[in-house]
C-alpha cells in the first residue's frame, strides 16, 4: 500500500472546519482505502452504497442515521441524492456527535447540484490517481505510462496493467455512467471518448466534433461536460484579459489519466509512445495533471493568441501569476512565446518542466527544472498562497 499522507491531511482540514467533507474523485482511484484509513483509527459506521445489505439499511435513512455519532463514512453517495437533505437536517442538531464522510465518484454538477443544499456545513477534496509525491521520482516512466489509478500502476506486469484499464473503461461505460441516470450508448460515449484521446492538448471544436459524430453542437458538449463530470477529462479554460491581441477563448481538452489516454489510443508500451504523435501532448497532459495535483487549486489556466504565443499552464498564487512550460526534451531553451506569455500576463516566474535530472535558468524569471522538482515548486507556492 502506498502512503498517502497528503490527502489525509486534507480531510482532518476539512473537518476542522466542517461536520461533512466530499471526497470525490474517479472510480478506483483509492478513496475507499482513504476512507478506511481513516476509520481504523476512531470509531466508525461504514455505508458502502454499492453493497445490497448497506442499502437496505438505508431503506429508512433516517432511523439508520440520526442515532450514529463520531464518524459516519458513506460510499457512493451519489447514488442516493435524496440522502443530502437528510444530512443537512442531521448535522444542524444542536450538538450534533457525528461528522460525515461522503465519498463520490461523480463532481457536484454531474449529480444535479445537490451539493447546494449543504452549502456551509460541507468542504470539498478532489482525489485523483498517485501523484509523483506519493511514488517517488524513481516511478515517474512507469506513473507516466500506466496512469495512476492503483489498479493500473500496481499491476504485476505492463499486460496486466493495460487489461485493468481496458476492464475500467468497459465497466465506467457500461454500468457506471447508466447508475447516474445518463442514457447515452456506450459505444457512442467511447467514440467520443476515443476522439477526445486523438484531440488531448488540443482547443476544443464543437463543431469538428458534431461533425464527426453526426450530432449537434450542444449534444458534443454534453458528452464532454459528462465525461468532465466523471473525471475522466480535463477542461482546462483559458485566461484572457483586455490585450491588444486575439485571445483563445475556448478551452483545452486532456484525458485526465495518462493511462487511460494511452488505452484509449491501444498504445501498451513505452516504445509504442515513443512512436506515436501524441508523444509529447501525452507528456504535457501527464506535466499538467501532476502540478494540477499537487498545487490542489481550482486557478489554472492556460493563454494562447492567434499569432502563436501560447502559455501551458497559468496559476494564481498570492495575487501573483506563475506559469508553466512542459516539453519532452534533452535540454529545453528559451522561446519568444515564453517571453511573449512574461510580458503580457505579467508573469513573476515561468518554470519549464522536462524530463531531465539538472535545473538551470534561461533568464532571470525563466528556469528549467526536472519533473521530479515539481513537489518543491509547489511548496513553495503553497507558502506564499497561506502568507
Amino acid at each position: 500500500m502506498i502512503p498517502r499522507p497528503n490527502a489525509l491531511k486534507r480531510i482532518t482540514d476539512v473537518f476542522n472546519v466542517h461536520p461533512i467533507a466530499a471526497l470525490l474523485g474517479p472510480r478506483q482511484c483509492g478513496k475507499t482505502t482513504l476512507a478506511r484509513m481513516i476509520a481504523a483509527l476512531e470509531p466508525c459506521t461504514y455505508f458502502d452504497l454499492e453493497h445490497p445489505v448497506d442499502v437496505r439499511r438505508l431503506e429508512a435513512p433516517l432511523m439508520a442515521l440520526e442515532g450514529l455519532s463520531g464518524l459516519v463514512v458513506i460510499d457512493e453517495v451519489q447514488r442516493r441524492p435524496d440522502l443530502f437533505e437528510l444530512l443537512r437536517v442531521l448535522v444542524d442538531r444542536p450538538g450534533n456527535p457525528a461528522r460525515f464522510l461522503l465519498l463520490g465518484s461523480a463532481s457536484s454538477h454531474l449529480v444535479k447540484g445537490v451539493f447546494e443544499s449543504l452549502a456551509g456545513r460541507i468542504g470539498f477534496i478532489d482525489l485523483s490517481g498517485f501523484d509523483l509525491r506519493e511514488v517517488g521520482a524513481e516511478q515517474t516512466i512507469p506513473l507516466w505510462v500506466r496512469g495512476g489509478f492503483p489498479g493500473s500502476f500496481l499491476a504485476v506486469d505492463e499486460a496486466a496493467s493495460m487489461s485493468w484499464r481496458e476492464d475500467f473503461i468497459r465497466t465506467f461505460l457500461e454500468r457506471d455512467i447508466p447508475q447516474l441516470g445518463i442514457t447515452i450508448p456506450a459505444e457512442t460515449l467511447r467514440r467520443f471518448w476515443t476522439m477526445i484521446a486523438h484531440y488531448h492538448g488540443q482547443v476544443w471544436n464543437a463543431a469538428q466534433f458534431a461533425r464527426s459524430l453526426g450530432t449537434s453542437e450542444i449534444t458534443a458538449r454534453r458528452y464532454l461536460d459528462i465525461l468532465a463530470g466523471a473525471y475522466m477529462v480535463r477542461i482546462l479554460p483559458p485566461w484572457f484579459e483586455n490585450l491588444r491581441k486575439r485571445q483563445v477563448k475556448a478551452p483545452k481538452i486532456y484525458i485526465r489519466d495518462s493511462g487511460l489516454l494511452h488505452t484509449l489510443l491501444q498504445l501498451r508500451t513505452m516504445a509504442d509512445l515513443r512512436s506515436h504523435p501524441k508523444f509529447g501532448a501525452s507528456w504535457e497532459g501527464f506535466a499538467l495533471e501532476q502540478i494540477i495535483a499537487l498545487l490542489e487549486t481550482r486557478d489554472h489556466y492556460f493563454w494562447g493568441t492567434h499569432a502563436g504565443a501560447e502559455l501551458d499552464l497559468l496559476v494564481l498564487a498570492a495575487a501573483k501569476r506563475y506559469g508553466f512550460e512542459i516539453k519532452y526534451a534533452d535540454a529545453p531553451g528559451r522561446s519568444r512565446s515564453m517571453h511573449t506569455a512574461i510580458q503580457d500576463l505579467g508573469l513573476e516566474h515561468l518554470w519549464v518542466i522536462y524530463p531531465g535530472h539538472q535545473e538551470y535558468p534561461l533568464d532571470d524569471n525563466i528556469s528549467v527544472i526536472p519533473i521530479d522538482s515539481l513537489p518543491r515548486i509547489v511548496n513553495r507556492l503553497h507558502l506564499l498562497r497561506s502568507s
